[in-house]
């Protein structure tokens, strides 16, 4: 049986979960030294009110071997065909990780076919990846295709968001704190995006938290394609009023298909704080996969 499968770094609403039955390994979050797995063990709101506290000591760290090998030994015990999308290389050592664990389990299980992909993409801009290929393998898409598709989709898709706070930037060392604290007193947003490498990058810095939001949207104007024809994908911190400002500017912009709308989990989440909010799309069209979403 051909599987896909990802992890909580994906971003991916419960709701998308449970209706295509798709198995999500959690990413690991460490609070006040006790270990908790995102959206298993912690939930989002859970989590962002311990976050709310900048003193209490959050941190996160990527899913392990041994976590992986528990993940993947029942498929190479079945007999099964997965592809595994995993967290970004430029954020996170996801994907070593799941290498070691594959050379493990085919020490005994030499056949095991497990295709380990490299999303170079984060929260729901992977969340907006994995369901392009889960459509695509209901759809009846052969593995080939699947782990063709991914580098295109991967080749073309674009994340931008902006943050509320510098304080956990600043925490997690992504920040000085001279600098971090000088943006903070002149009311400076960064505008990041995941860059071709996956790693994360500052495209914009602006003045105010509503010229940030916007700025999501004249970013998307610059560098999408043909949104009205679309699925689009926004993110946020447990922040629904800053979501649904930019929802209505994406939605009167842009008139996309459909919007895939998530909450930022642990992964990110921990360095980023409350207020988070991305807008992920693609700069090309389906190309020649559009016969699997017509």
């Amino acid at each position: 049986m051909l599987r896909i499968i990802t992890d909580s770094a994906s971003d991916l609403p419960k709701s998308y979960i449970k209706q295509h039955d798709l198995h999500v390994i959690p990413t690991p979050v460490v609070i006040d030294d006790v270990d908790y797995l995102d959206g298993k063990t912690i939930q989002t709101e859970e989590f962002y009110h311990i976050l709310d506290d900048i003193k209490r000591d959050v941190k996160t760290y990527h899913i392990n071997p041994a976590m992986f090998t528990d993940a993947f030994l029942p498929y190479a015990q079945a007999g099964d065909s997965i592809i595994y999308l995993c967290f970004s290389t430029g954020i996170a050592g996801t994907y070593n990780a799941a290498n070691l664990a594959l050379t493990g389990i085919r020490e005994d299980y030499p056949d095991f076919d497990l295709t380990i992909i490299d999303s170079k993409c984060a929260s729901i801009g992977f969340g907006l990846l994995v369901s392009k290929l889960v459509t695509m393998l209901e759809k009846g898409a052969s593995r080939e295709e699947l782990i063709e598709a991914a580098a295109y989709y991967i080749a073309h898709i674009r994340h931008v968001f902006t943050v509320q706070t510098l304080a956990y930037l600043i925490k997690g060392g992504r920040l000085t704190k001279f600098k971090g604290t000088l943006a903070e007193t002149l009311d400076m947003k960064p505008v990041l995006v995941v860059n071709e490498a996956g790693a994360l990058a500052v495209v914009k810095t602006v003045r105010g938290r509503k010229k940030s939001l916007r700025y999501l949207i004249e970013y998307a104007r610059e560098t999408g394609c043909r949104l009205e024809g679309q699925t689009v994908a926004l993110c946020h911190g447990e922040d629904p009023e800053s979501l649904e400002f930019v929802n209505t500017l994406v939605q009167e912009a842009f008139h996309p298909k459909d919007t895939l709308i998530s909450v930022v989990g642990c992964a990110i989440g921990a360095h980023t704080g409350r207020g988070l909010v991305g807008f992920c799309f693609f700069d090309a069209d389906d190309g020649k996969y559009s016969k699997y979403f017509n």
